[in-house]
């Protein structure tokens, strides 16, 4: 693993660099999961039926994962500072706005703005992070950032509960506007304004590959949509066929052109960097939908209400915030590459060992592995972050920041997209309410098979990759 980078500003100002990305990575993550607490109320208040409320997380997902990489682009022309700033004030004002809507358009429309400017924050907090610090501290800093990650996915469904059974839901985006505002004012006075993107040319900063990032936008935004409704019928597949066709031609196309929007050679001559990145891909994947199951598992099959249900879920966010700073400052020190697997490995453990759970599993058998889960992402995420970042110079942190919050959101869209096709194969029609809870487990031992599967591919994948020193001796 290479250093490239090196720290940009003074201590007291990468302290508050800190702080601000501490900050937009815990309200982002926070504004979802507090969201789908909202979500009931919401659909209550515009009377709006549950196949188009639906669209109020679906169309922020897919505007952060297909606008990501393009903002990174433009970050890495010499606009990170700009970038960072205009994302963050978008998300602020378009959550406080939100605490004024009168119709469910509003809302929706001002999601759409949430995650334009939550694309721009993913393109850039962490490339503006790690050049902020030196490389012997990467992963100790990107601890806590994933950890304020985690501590946002923990505190939402606890938090937004509250608020919205207490205040309603518009006081969840009070809350995001507020916390977005302070960051914006810590940012504005402290990230650097002078970018470290590298030393390019003049014309080469003002190069921008319209039609690759055209490409690149429908082609994600056709994917993303497509997994999304994959189940529903021939739509979807072949909105996802088709946006991995465009994918490919987007990639032939970059490989042409002077100046891409995506520079292949990234992943061409970085091993690493590939395989990081694949890596993040399949971990997420694998795990991100566990939660959904094991919420449907203690709800209706255990018969748990909503908040007793959450109070369990919480344990794996909250190991994960708690290992991720320790796994991130262990990163610096040991080999990330073997920290990352090992994570991997816990995750594939407990996939596999959901696979046995029956209709009357005992509490310790979930809580265990929900920790077990929380220990593996919690290694994985902080040492696979820093190798990311660590293995591209710094005038491409802003790409390489941007594809691995894609990375994670494609992630958690597939897995989602494979829960939906089970859950429909084996329930056809019927509601979860209505299901038998033998039909419920079966179709969630065969969802944790292909989990469990795909992680130990992902655990593979992450073996493969060398330090430097190997590399030279292959």
């Amino acid at each position: 693993m290479e250093d490239h980078s090196e720290p940009t500003t003074g201590k007291s100002k990468n302290f508050a660099i800190l702080i601000t990305v501490l900050a937009t990575s815990f309200v982002t993550t926070f504004s979802g999961s507090a969201l789908n607490l909202s979500i009931p109320e919401i659909s209550k208040e515009f009377g709006i039926s549950a196949a188009l409320i639906g669209w109020l997380v679906t169309s922020y997902i897919l505007c952060s994962a297909s606008l990501a990489v393009p903002f990174g682009r433009i970050a890495d022309m010499g606009a990170r500072r700009q970038v960072y700033l205009f994302g963050i004030l978008i998300f602020a004002l378009a959550s406080g706005v939100t605490f004024f809507a009168q119709a469910f358009w509003h809302v929706l429309v001002l999601r759409i703005l949430q995650g334009v400017g939550g694309a721009m924050i993913f393109s850039t907090n962490i490339a503006i992070l790690v050049n902020a610090y030196p490389p012997q501290m990467r992963g100790k800093v990107i601890g806590f950032s994933v950890a304020a990650t985690y501590v946002g996915l923990s505190m939402g469904p606890v938090v937004g509960g509250l608020l919205t059974h207490n205040s309603g839901w518009r006081s969840v985006f009070l809350v995001n506007f507020i916390c977005g505002l302070i960051a914006f004012l810590v940012a504005l006075f402290n990230v650097p304004k002078t970018s470290r993107a590298g030393n390019k040319s003049s014309k080469e900063k003002k190069d921008y590959d319209v039609p690759g990032m055209l490409m690149y936008f429908v082609s994600m935004l056709s994917t993303m949509y497509g997994l999304t409704i994959l189940s529903s019928g021939i739509l979807g597949w072949v909105l996802t066929i088709a946006g991995i066709g465009l994918l490919i031609l987007f990639v032939r196309h970059e490989g042409r052109v002077e100046h891409p929007a995506l520079a292949v050679r990234l992943f061409k001559n970085n091993p690493n960097f590939l395989l990081s990145n694949l890596a993040a891909l399949l971990n997420y994947g694998a795990t991100f939908a566990t939660g959904y199951l094991v919420s449907i598992y203690l709800q209706t099959v255990q018969a748990y209400d909503a908040q007793q249900a959450g109070l369990i879920l919480i344990c794996q966010p909250a190991v994960m915030a708690v290992i991720s700073p320790f796994a991130g400052r262990l990163s610096d020190k040991k080999s990330p590459f073997l920290l990352a697997s090992i994570g991997m490995a816990f995750c594939a453990v407990s996939l596999f060992s959901y696979i046995f759970l029956g209709t009357d599993a005992p509490m310790f058998h979930i809580i265990i592995n929900l920790v077990l889960v929380g220990i593996g992402f919690g290694l994985f995420s902080s040492p696979n972050t820093n190798v990311i970042m660590s293995s591209v110079p710094p005038k491409d942190s802003s790409i390489a920041s941007s594809l691995l919050a894609t990375m994670r959101t494609v992630g958690q869209v597939l897995s989602m997209a494979i829960i939906t096709f089970i859950m429909n194969s084996h329930l056809g029609d019927k509601t979860l309410q209505n299901s038998p809870p033998e039909l419920l487990v079966s179709a969630m031992k065969t969802s944790f098979i292909v989990f469990a599967a795909i992680c130990a591919v992902g655990v593979l994948t992450s073996l493969q990759r060398k330090t430097n020193k190997e590399a030279s001796k292959s």
